[in-house]
């Protein structure tokens, strides 16, 4: 069966293209508006959209989606819409413990069935300085990430801790997949 990226992230296709398999990229057709739920719970919930919102479009498939989201002391953090929104995500991670959740759905359209998985990665930060955070602000990297901040960008100097799987923070866990596409479960 054909695999289709349901995401215009180009870390989520590089992290997948590291596995060595075909695919093909298609744009998904979700708006991701938060709706006052735990992080992992939308997290997930973005994610399944994103699959069902293409899977029309590729019959007899295998649709990958994911989605990331922050959580922060309770508040769920998204991707900023403005710099002074980065701004105030970044000052809030800012010497703080936050959990980064990514969630991975792949979707076989042949049968509707779902695959789900929600990995959860903890993160420290450094107490950062506003001179830091302008200029992180102002060059624009934190645009279309979640909680503001690429880990594998010039935020990786943020990180005071990390527990759990990087692939994860960077957008895509990839063992969950790996697992499913090596058990042959959907195809």
């Amino acid at each position: 069966m054909k695999l289709y990226l349901a995401s215009t992230s180009p870390r989520r296709k590089e992290l997948l293209t590291t596995l060595g398999i075909p695919f093909e990229v298609i744009a998904p057709h979700y708006e991701e508006i938060l709706r006052n739920k735990l992080a992992k719970e939308e997290a997930l919930y973005f994610a399944e959209q994103k699959a069902l919102s293409v899977a029309q479009e590729c019959p007899d498939a295998l649709v990958l989606s994911s989605d990331t989201l922050i959580d922060c002391e309770g508040e769920v953090f998204g991707k900023p819409r403005s710099e002074k929104e980065a701004r105030r995500m970044i000052l809030r991670l800012s010497e703080n413990t936050h959990d980064v959740f990514t969630a991975v759905v792949l979707l076989n359209t042949r049968t509707g069935e779902m695959q789900k998985h929600v990995e959860q990665v903890e993160i420290l930060f450094y107490p950062l300085h506003y001179t830091l955070m302008d200029e992180y602000i102002e060059s624009g990297e934190w645009e279309g990430k979640a909680g503001a901040y690429a880990v594998q960008g010039m935020a990786k100097s943020f990180v005071r801790r990390m527990v759990g799987d990087l692939n994860a923070v960077i957008g895509l866990p990839l063992e969950p997949l790996k697992k499913w596409l090596q058990s042959g479960d959907l195809v």
